[in-house]
């Protein structure tokens, strides 16, 4: 390698040269962020936003519809589903019977199961569209909406 001047390389730098007259230097914009190989930002941006739209739709049509088909006075009433499940198990709820039909709604009061259904279906509503519009989530937000369109579903029985 070829030892330079220290002209010229104040020059390449783009300092003042040896003889040249002295000039401030402006100030640079900071570099763009680059993309780089392997950050997959794009694919988790549209892969959360995705489920997160999906999982809306499914907490839309289950709100309005919950009540008619497995709600209190619906076709398949799932408070009946959980008597027979439980009834079937000896009356307990033990970790075969949350195998057999796991659902969050073991763990609450049956007496109004459409203020229940409702509930889960908007709270999942709610989380599902915080997701869609901000793009945040994390591991217990998607669990949460996991579970909870877990516990619907599986009270709503073989159509």
């Amino acid at each position: 390698m070829a030892a330079s001047t220290g002209g010229e390389l104040r020059r390449r730098l783009g300092g003042p040269a040896g003889d040249a007259p002295h000039r401030p230097q402006e100030p640079r914009a900071p570099p763009a962020p680059s993309l780089r190989p392997g950050s997959f930002w794009l694919t988790r941006l549209v892969l959360l936003r995705a489920t997160a739209f999906i999982y809306l739709v499914a907490f839309l049509v289950a709100y309005h519809q919950n009540k008619a088909l497995i709600g209190d006075r619906g076709l398949l009433p799932c408070k009946l589903y959980l008597e027979n499940v439980k009834r079937h198990f000896k009356g307990r709820i033990n970790m075969e019977t949350l195998s057999y039909a796991p659902t969050l709604i073991w763990f609450l009061d049956w007496s109004s199961m459409d203020s229940i259904l409702d509930a889960f279906a908007l709270i999942g509503l709610a989380i599902s569209a915080f997701v869609l519009v901000t793009g945040c989530a994390n591991m217990i937000l998607m669990a949460a909406v996991w579970m909870i369109y877990l516990s619907l579903i599986n009270v709503g029985q073989i159509w």
